[in-house]
């Protein structure tokens, strides 16, 4: 069975603006100077400069990088196209084109070719593969022959000093101790009832003893 071609409405309306904005540069690079292939060419210029500005623009945002440059030819030609659409519609009178107009229409080419070099030959940016770590060659260490380091002699313990009046404060539980238990009161005990380090409770011991 034959299935019927149906227009569609998306493309249809594509071909239609396509084909009015086309015109409308090309009566726009007439009225400018340019007559025969010429204005014929600059529509075509126009439009290649927008396709080619708008596919960077999505493969620059596809990779996740920066996209500004893209966007600058983009609207460098979507301002040419709809200049020229805005410029035909009988605000400007074609028989009488403005100097400046004509400077712009005739600088397009070589503005569209920078345009159109800086889009397709900027290569993206891709990130370099982490280097291989080199193979890690263990070599036999030979015996020193050297006389051995002599060691390093430990230094003295710094003298701690316990305070007179924790001092008396131990003795009363020394005491203390004594009365209740009939034997005296050992280091560790002691360090415990005081909650002092190891160094001061063997200072003030040695001041009980």
């Amino acid at each position: 069975m034959t299935r019927l071609v149906r227009p569609d409405a998306v493309l249809v309306q594509a071909v239609i603006a396509g084909a009015l904005s086309f015109a409308h540069l090309h009566d726009l690079a007439e009225a400018a100077g340019q007559d025969g292939w010429k204005a014929w060419a600059y529509p075509v210029s126009v439009d290649l400069l927008l396709v080619a500005a708008w596919h960077r623009l999505r493969s620059l945002r596809d990779a996740g990088e920066p996209s500004r440059s893209a966007w600058s030819w983009f609207a460098v030609a979507l301002a040419a196209s709809l200049g020229a659409n805005v410029a035909t519609a009988g605000l400007l009178d074609l028989r009488d084109v403005p100097d400046w107009l004509r400077i712009l229409v005739a600088g397009w080419p070589a503005l569209a070719f920078l345009g159109g070099t800086l889009l397709v030959h900027r290569p993206t940016t891709t990130s370099a593969p982490d280097p291989e770590p080199e193979p890690v060659v263990e070599r036999e260490t030979e015996p020193d022959v050297q006389a051995a380091p002599v060691p390093a002699l430990p230094s003295p313990a710094p003298t701690v000093t316990a305070p007179p009046a924790l001092v008396a404060h131990a003795q009363k539980i020394a005491a203390d101790h004594r009365t209740r238990t009939g034997s005296d009161i050992d280091t560790e005990t002691l360090r415990a009832r005081l909650g002092v380090p190891p160094s001061l409770v063997e200072a003030i011991a040695a001041q009980l003893a």
